[in-house]
């Protein structure tokens, strides 16, 4: 039996507080607006749409993380297919990052 995926367990959370913005609206204004703390986008989004994420990320100074597909990113949040998602919870953004930490070093 398959280990429960804590990220998404924790995404589901964050997204139950309403500390979840998804879509690539949503989360560009988030990290514009200054209300994100974490994107994550999924690996299998176009590489335009990581670049830009990258990019806007980059120059807003929010970490950016690459995890997951959409697919699984969009059902841990209730949502269909998300490529992209922010936090705007520093707890949540927190927790998510460091139990995807632990994930890539298992």
């Amino acid at each position: 039996m398959p280990v429960p995926n804590r990220v998404y367990s924790m995404m589901s959370l964050a997204a139950k507080a309403g500390k979840i913005a998804s879509g690539g609206f949503m989360t560009e204004n988030s990290v514009t607006g200054g209300k994100a703390y974490l994107v994550v986008i999924a690996e299998d989004a176009s590489e335009n749409t990581q670049e830009k994420f990258r990019n806007k990320c980059s120059y807003y100074e929010v970490p950016c993380i690459v995890y997951g597909d959409g697919a699984s990113l969009g059902h841990a949040i209730g949502k269909e297919s998300r490529m992209t998602l922010a936090v705007t919870d520093p707890g949540f953004a927190d927790q998510i990052t460091k139990l995807i930490n632990r994930r890539c070093n298992e």
